[in-house]
Formats: C-alpha cells, structure tokens, sequence
C-alpha cells in the first residue's frame, strides 16, 4: 500500500534548519499503514532533507560548514542567468540531497536517540516550503 501526504512549513532561508521529525511522525501514525518506508522529499531546488542532532552546537558547526564548502558570494552561472542571486542555494540543495527514506516498525520510525528529519532551506529569501510524505509498507 502507498499513501502521500504533504507537510507545508514557512521558513526564512540562508540555511535554516527546521525539524520536522515529528510532523512526519504524525503523518505516519496517521496512516493506515503499520510497517514499511517513508520518503520524505523536499519540493523545490533550493532545499534539501537530512537527518541531524537537532542541537544548537552542531547546527551552526552545519550551516558555517555550508559557507566554507559553497560560498554565497562567489560568481555563479545560475545568478547570471536568473539574477536572482541565489546559484549557492541550488549547489549546496543539490549536495545535500531532496529526500531521504526511513524505515518504520508499529507506526514507529526507526531513528537512532539523537538523529532528527530536518528540512533544510538554503534559498536566500523567505519561503513557503512544500514536504511530501510517502508511505509505503502493510
């Protein structure tokens, strides 16, 4: 059985992380479904999903880390195009990734102690985010 669900969050961008963990636990729970997969996937080219230790240390450690590996203010091809400033966004989106799977067991997704579903939002202005939630299992 598959079913879809759709999580909409607002977030403000420049790396934003936002957890999300327990809006896709809800989704789950639910769902008619007791056992199998999730698939969360970001709509969108300029935010991606991952897990993390949802703690203050560590997520501005991830998002300087972001600075230093894709920079903002280097000379992108995409800001040329579009002149919309944000080439940095789409690169560091697409290095992180748009979904992620996660396997669940009586409705209950199978996350170590500290590990959190974030969404991740490297656009350079505010937006309206789209998360789609797909479970797939019996």
């Amino acid at each position: 059985m598959v079913e879809s669900r759709r999580i909409r969050i607002k977030t403000n961008g420049n790396s934003e992380i936002t957890d999300i963990t327990g809006r896709v636990a809800r989704e789950i729970d639910d769902s008619s479904i007791e056992n199998g997969i999730a698939t969360v996937f970001a709509v969108g080219s300029t935010a991606g999903i991952a897990t993390i230790e949802y703690e203050s240390g560590l997520m501005a450690d991830f998002r300087s880390s972001w600075d230093r590996l894709v920079p903002a203010n280097m000379d992108y091809q995409h800001n040329r195009a579009w002149g919309d400033g944000n080439g940095h966004s789409h690169v560091r989106a697409s290095i992180l990734g748009s979904s992620l799977t996660v396997p669940f067991t009586e409705k209950r997704m199978l996350l170590g102690t500290w590990q959190q579903i974030v969404c991740v939002d490297f656009d350079n202005r505010p937006r309206s985010r789209e998360i789609v939630v797909q479970i797939i299992g019996e």
